[in-house]
């Protein structure tokens, strides 16, 4: 899907999780605004805290935002989720979010 098509999602349904992280998945993706893609991030790991790449993915936008404060715990949160089993998945994650802590 591309930027448009997740934009009407988000239209239609604000508090829908795959609209807010597929745009903002797909923001940074293309290049499109890192500031944006970063306030959809946020709302998709507030609709589901369980979901990693949600964490991963507004992670790295903080970190090319120079937001590194923020995303230490962002980054912090998803690897507990995930090791604890609370987390659908993300273990093959793990190890791109513990580096991108390594370097902060």
């Amino acid at each position: 899907m591309d930027i448009d098509t997740f934009r009407q999602m988000v239209a239609k349904n604000p508090n829908g999780f795959l609209g807010r992280y597929g745009l903002g998945n797909k923001l940074l993706q293309e290049n499109g605004s890192v500031e944006e893609a970063a306030e959809h991030l946020a709302a998709a790991t507030q609709l589901d805290p369980t979901h990693a790449a949600s964490h991963l993915m507004l992670g790295r936008a903080l970190i090319r935002l120079g937001r590194n404060g923020e995303a230490k715990p962002i980054l912090t949160a998803a690897i507990e989720a995930v090791l604890s089993g609370r987390s659908n998945g993300g273990k093959d994650l793990v190890p791109e979010m513990q580096e991108l802590l390594r370097s902060l």
